[in-house]
Protein backbone atom coordinates (compact mmCIF):
# COMPACT_ATOMS: atom_id res chain seq x y z
CA UNK A 1 0.00 0.00 0.00
CA UNK A 2 1.46 3.38 -0.89
CA UNK A 3 1.18 6.01 1.77
CA UNK A 4 0.84 9.60 0.62
CA UNK A 5 2.09 12.50 2.67
CA UNK A 6 0.97 16.03 1.91
CA UNK A 7 3.16 18.99 2.82
CA UNK A 8 1.63 22.20 1.53
CA UNK A 9 0.81 21.62 -2.14
CA UNK A 10 3.44 18.88 -2.42
CA UNK A 11 2.35 15.26 -2.12
CA UNK A 12 4.95 12.53 -1.68
CA UNK A 13 4.11 8.88 -2.14
CA UNK A 14 5.90 5.62 -2.81
CA UNK A 15 6.12 4.53 -6.39
CA UNK A 16 3.78 1.73 -7.38
CA UNK A 17 4.08 -0.71 -10.27
CA UNK A 18 1.71 1.55 -12.22
CA UNK A 19 4.38 4.30 -12.07
CA UNK A 20 7.06 2.29 -13.91
CA UNK A 21 6.94 4.23 -17.22
CA UNK A 22 6.73 7.57 -15.43
CA UNK A 23 9.70 6.74 -13.20
CA UNK A 24 11.79 5.53 -16.13
CA UNK A 25 11.09 8.66 -18.17
CA UNK A 26 11.99 10.96 -15.26
CA UNK A 27 15.13 8.97 -14.40
CA UNK A 28 16.27 8.99 -18.03
CA UNK A 29 15.79 12.78 -18.17
CA UNK A 30 17.71 13.15 -14.90
CA UNK A 31 20.63 11.17 -16.30
CA UNK A 32 20.71 13.36 -19.40
CA UNK A 33 20.89 16.52 -17.27
CA UNK A 34 23.94 18.40 -15.97
CA UNK A 35 23.06 17.14 -12.46
CA UNK A 36 25.07 13.94 -13.09
CA UNK A 37 28.55 13.15 -14.35
CA UNK A 38 27.50 10.60 -16.94
CA UNK A 39 24.46 8.69 -18.12
CA UNK A 40 23.72 5.15 -17.01
CA UNK A 41 22.10 2.30 -18.93
CA UNK A 42 18.31 2.11 -18.80
CA UNK A 43 18.69 -1.46 -17.49
CA UNK A 44 20.16 -0.01 -14.25
CA UNK A 45 17.08 2.18 -13.81
CA UNK A 46 14.86 -0.83 -14.44
CA UNK A 47 16.77 -2.83 -11.81
CA UNK A 48 16.33 0.01 -9.34
CA UNK A 49 12.60 0.12 -9.98
CA UNK A 50 12.34 -3.65 -9.61
CA UNK A 51 14.17 -3.45 -6.28
CA UNK A 52 11.82 -0.69 -5.07
CA UNK A 53 8.85 -2.91 -5.91
CA UNK A 54 10.43 -5.98 -4.29
CA UNK A 55 11.43 -4.43 -0.96
CA UNK A 56 12.28 -1.21 0.85
CA UNK A 57 15.35 -2.64 2.58
CA UNK A 58 17.93 -1.04 0.28
CA UNK A 59 16.08 1.64 -1.64
CA UNK A 60 12.91 3.67 -1.30
CA UNK A 61 11.48 5.51 -4.27
CA UNK A 62 9.03 8.37 -4.04
CA UNK A 63 6.99 10.35 -6.52
CA UNK A 64 6.69 14.07 -5.90
CA UNK A 65 3.36 15.51 -7.03
CA UNK A 66 2.39 19.15 -7.09
CA UNK A 67 -1.17 20.19 -7.85
CA UNK A 68 -1.96 16.63 -8.89
CA UNK A 69 0.87 16.49 -11.46
CA UNK A 70 4.11 14.54 -11.38
CA UNK A 71 6.70 17.09 -10.29
CA UNK A 72 9.75 14.89 -9.73
CA UNK A 73 11.05 11.96 -7.79
CA UNK A 74 13.41 10.95 -5.02
CA UNK A 75 15.48 7.81 -4.46
CA UNK A 76 16.66 7.01 -0.95
CA UNK A 77 19.38 4.43 -0.27
CA UNK A 78 19.74 3.10 3.27
CA UNK A 79 22.79 1.93 5.13
CA UNK A 80 24.38 1.82 8.56
CA UNK A 81 27.45 3.96 9.11
CA UNK A 82 29.87 3.94 11.98
CA UNK A 83 30.87 7.59 11.45
CA UNK A 84 27.52 9.05 12.56
CA UNK A 85 26.83 6.06 14.80
CA UNK A 86 23.75 4.62 13.15
CA UNK A 87 21.46 4.58 10.17
CA UNK A 88 22.55 6.75 7.28
CA UNK A 89 20.20 7.82 4.53
CA UNK A 90 21.62 8.66 1.13
CA UNK A 91 19.43 10.90 -1.00
CA UNK A 92 20.61 9.13 -4.11
CA UNK A 93 18.53 11.23 -6.47
CA UNK A 94 16.28 14.22 -5.97
CA UNK A 95 14.88 15.51 -9.21
CA UNK A 96 12.36 18.32 -9.48
CA UNK A 97 11.09 18.79 -13.02
CA UNK A 98 11.81 22.19 -14.54
CA UNK A 99 8.23 23.57 -14.51
CA UNK A 100 8.12 22.95 -10.74
CA UNK A 101 11.52 24.34 -9.80
CA UNK A 102 11.62 27.43 -7.62
CA UNK A 103 8.47 26.48 -5.70
CA UNK A 104 10.27 25.11 -2.63
CA UNK A 105 9.65 21.45 -3.49
CA UNK A 106 13.30 20.46 -2.93
CA UNK A 107 13.26 22.00 0.55
CA UNK A 108 9.95 20.35 1.40
CA UNK A 109 11.15 16.97 0.13
CA UNK A 110 14.36 17.08 2.17
CA UNK A 111 12.49 18.14 5.30
CA UNK A 112 10.07 15.29 4.65
CA UNK A 113 13.03 12.85 4.55
CA UNK A 114 14.05 13.96 8.07
CA UNK A 115 10.52 13.35 9.33
CA UNK A 116 10.17 9.98 7.52
CA UNK A 117 13.40 8.58 8.96
CA UNK A 118 13.48 10.00 12.51
CA UNK A 119 16.11 7.50 13.74
CA UNK A 120 18.51 8.36 10.96
CA UNK A 121 21.86 9.74 12.17
CA UNK A 122 23.04 11.19 8.85
CA UNK A 123 21.48 12.29 5.61
CA UNK A 124 23.93 12.42 2.76
CA UNK A 125 23.65 13.57 -0.82
CA UNK A 126 25.82 14.43 -3.80
CA UNK A 127 25.85 17.55 -5.90
CA UNK A 128 27.85 18.57 -8.95
CA UNK A 129 30.24 21.41 -8.00
CA UNK A 130 28.79 23.71 -10.67
CA UNK A 131 25.16 23.18 -9.51
CA UNK A 132 25.23 26.36 -7.45
CA UNK A 133 21.47 26.56 -7.04
CA UNK A 134 21.30 23.10 -5.44
CA UNK A 135 24.35 23.84 -3.27
CA UNK A 136 22.69 27.00 -1.94
CA UNK A 137 19.54 25.01 -1.14
CA UNK A 138 21.44 22.31 0.70
CA UNK A 139 23.50 24.82 2.69
CA UNK A 140 20.35 26.75 3.61
CA UNK A 141 18.92 23.49 4.99
CA UNK A 142 22.01 22.88 7.13
CA UNK A 143 23.95 20.44 4.94
CA UNK A 144 27.72 20.80 5.10
CA UNK A 145 30.40 20.03 2.55
CA UNK A 146 32.16 16.75 3.27
CA UNK A 147 35.81 16.97 2.26
CA UNK A 148 36.21 13.41 1.07
CA UNK A 149 37.64 12.36 -2.22
CA UNK A 150 35.28 9.58 -3.19
CA UNK A 151 36.46 6.59 -5.13
CA UNK A 152 34.38 3.79 -6.59
CA UNK A 153 34.81 0.41 -8.18
CA UNK A 154 32.01 -0.58 -10.54
CA UNK A 155 31.50 -4.11 -11.85
CA UNK A 156 31.60 -4.32 -15.61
Amino acid sequence: MSKCTQTGELSIRRFTEADRALYLSMAEAFYRSPAVLKPIPRSYMERTFDEMMRSDVYVDGFLLEYGGEAAGYMLIAKTFSQEPGGQAIWVEELSVLEPFQGKGLGSEALNWVKARYPDCRRIRLEVEPDNERAIRLYERLGYEKLDYYQMVWDAQ
